[in-house]
């Protein structure tokens, strides 16, 4: 037996655990993230400060920041390592709960250590206690319950043992995989017992491949036989189960197009003939071109959200659905013909039975031409210069703000900037950014052959995600430049990890988008008859409206101040200038690039689906609600 605290044990208990994957053996558990707090440090902190043993420790700046970097490494890591985040009670572990419903939406391993109320209850209401009146025994920490694939509390040491087996068991399973919280009441934190040696051995949790079921096969072989235009899914199923060759194979071998979804992304080559792009809301033409025609659709490692789907109006109406996923839930949806599997085992199972059945897709070049179309908007979207014939590519909106901006501002475009950046950046650099614009741009036009170069958090399209995300995959692979592209509103929600950056000097790059607000919503509301309201950085005019000038803000002077090597870029020659010298910089940067309002990229003929006034004096408001109800027709029920 083992005397220690409770906290102890769990340090000593992490540091103990390795995961195997196709026969590769990784340590898990890298370290712990925290933000000391008196909930924490006397606990928690003692037993890291006496015998952390190889674990690291991570000082964040933020609570949901840092959990942010732990989802990314994590998800950099492809799932087979994670940092645990420990917190404080009440405000520290409520910061936390908006990363483990991000992680838990998107399928990664996130372990959460939030401490809590005492479990005596002698002190109550401690610091920072949230007292619920119908129950002392509800915290803060029962919030996590609703974000979480597995939570537990322990009020009693001995507890540890069961609930840090299961965390495990929910961390290390590919269908179930997302946020754990394991809520350490403080005083529990402290408390001896004599634990088994043997609960503190090295344990190696087997990732293994889900084997699929033949009857399940032959029920997709049928389908699938019988499809003259099939069409491929790439999710982010195919990345994790590391299955990019495979699913490329595949299609070659029975020529089938697919397109990729945020989350699988770079799991595949771009250069393939057989990839179309992204799919969707925030798809391209040639992928969304290809969807609408496609008689059999195949998702492998989806969870068909309604971006990729078009809220259900992509495909046809009578196009059956095949599914590949190790999630029985995901494998469910569309009313698909499912096969629960691993997506690698999967396709190759599907393989061997369809060239036994001597399948071939009926596509003659219809693919290529969709390819060859897209090609020439991209050229068209490179090109894209302001000047005085100038025209948005999103037509809704104030125009007045267009001159105005490039007056003060700047004068580059959205989609001119993405393709220089593109260009200039190394091959095998890593992309992250989660919300605005900026990730229908990128799925659309980001380029890479570099596998798992694509960091999109589209999810929960968390705001605030994307720098910490950038600092994540930078701990995950520091030999890689990694960029993170975000609009100011999402870095006015949360930059703090870009100090966690400096202080491990690890370098990573931000290219931050500034158009003076929400020019993604800002699209969607005007668009939809709605006023400008509150959607870009204004001060309020004489009326005590907020349609006043424009807020300059020096987002390069501000970062500054932080030891980050900075750059200010008002045209496309000041944004190469930068790019370059950034990649001789040792330091995290920021370029603080200022794009002009509605110069992102525009719809590829998909519908999304948002909620309108049925009822409104507006003309316009009406007009998009009929709108609205004509695609909603057309679109599948469930």
């Amino acid at each position: 037996m083992a005397k220690m605290t409770m906290a102890q044990a769990l340090v000593k208990f992490l540091d103990n655990q390795y995961v195997s994957f196709d026969g590769k053996e990784t340590k898990f558990v890298d370290g712990i993230f925290t933000i000391f707090g008196h909930g924490i440090v006397c606990g928690l902190g003692q037993a890291l400060d006496e015998n952390r043993g190889s674990l690291k420790v991570y000082q964040g700046r933020n609570e949901q920041g840092m959990a942010h970097v732990a989802t990314s490494f994590a998800k950099q890591n492809n799932r087979r390592k994670i940092i645990a985040c420990s917190s404080s009670i009440g405000p520290g572990a409520a910061n936390m709960i908006t990363a483990a419903a991000t992680a838990t939406v998107n399928h990664v391993p996130l372990l959460l250590f939030p401490a809590d109320a005492f479990a005596c209850r002698q002190p109550d209401p401690v610091l920072q206690q949230f007292e619920q009146v119908n129950s002392l025994a509800t915290t803060t920490n029962d919030a996590y319950k609703a974000v979480t694939r597995y939570w537990d509390r322990i009020v009693r040491p001995e507890q540890l043992m069961s609930a840090m087996i299961n965390a495990m068991r929910v961390l290390t399973d590919t269908a179930e995989t997302g946020a754990v919280a394991i809520c350490l009441p403080q005083d529990a934190e402290g408390e001896t017992y004599d634990y088994p040696e043997e609960f503190f051995e090295k344990r190696v949790h087997k990732i293994v491949r889900t084997v699929p079921a033949y009857e399940e096969l032959e029920d997709a072989l049928r389908v699938i036989a019988s499809a003259k235009k099939p069409l491929i899914i790439c999710g982010g199923g195919v990345r994790y189960s590391e299955a990019g060759d495979a699913l490329e194979s595949f299609c070659e071998q029975f020529n089938i197009p697919f397109a990729e979804t945020q989350s699988g992304k770079s799991a595949c080559r771009s250069s393939s003939k057989y990839n179309l792009g992204g799919l969707g809301v925030t798809g391209n033409s040639a992928g969304n071109d290809i969807a609408k025609e496609a008689d059999v659709i195949i998702g492998v490692g989806t969870r068909f959200s309604d971006f990729t789907t078009a809220s259900k109006s992509l495909f046809r109406s009578d196009a059956k659905v095949v599914t590949i996923n190790t999630s029985r839930f995901d494998a469910y949806k569309l009313g698909a013909t499912k096969i629960v599997a691993d997506a690698k085992l999967g396709l190759e199972a599907l393989a061997l039975l369809l060239s036994d059945a001597g399948y071939k897709s009926a596509y003659t070049d219809e693919y290529l031409s969709a390819k060859a179309k897209w090609d020439a908007e991209m050229d068209r979207l490179a090109a894209y210069r302001y000047d005085e014939n100038f025209k948005p590519l999103i037509s809704a909106g104030d125009e007045k703000t267009i001159p105005e901006f490039a007056s003060k501002f700047g004068t580059i475009t959205q989609t001119s900037a993405l393709c220089l950046i593109r260009e200039k950046l190394d091959a095998d650099a890593i992309c992250v950014a989660a919300s605005g614009s900026l990730p229908g741009d990128l799925q659309r036009m980001w380029t890479t052959d570099s596998k798992y170069s694509y960091n999109m958090e589209y999810g929960y399209s968390c705001m605030g995600y994307e720098i910490a995300g950038a600092l994540g995959s930078k701990l995950a692979e520091p030999e890689k430049e990694v960029y993170a592209l975000v609009g100011d509103g999402a870095y006015l929600m949360l930059h703090s990890e870009l100090i966690t950056s400096i202080q491990e000097r690890k370098k990573i790059n931000v290219l931050l988008f500034d158009n003076c607000g929400f020019g993604c919503i800002n699209n969607l509301e005007m668009s939809n008859g709605i006023g400008n309201l509150a959607t870009e950085f204004r001060y309020r005019d004489g009326n005590g409206e907020l349609l006043g000038d424009l807020i300059p803000i020096d987002f390069a002077k501000a970062a500054s101040g932080y030891g980050v090597k900075t750059y200010t870029a008002r045209t496309l020659e000041e944004l190469e200038a930068a790019l370059e010298d950034s990649k001789k910089q040792t330091v995290s940067t920021l370029i603080d690039i200022k794009a002009l309002p509605k110069t992102m990229t525009d719809g590829y003929g998909a519908w999304w689906h948002v909620g309108i006034a049925s009822t409104s004096a507006n003309e316009k408001v009406r007009a998009a609600f009929e709108n609205k109800e004509e695609n909603r027709k057309k679109a599948r029920k469930y």
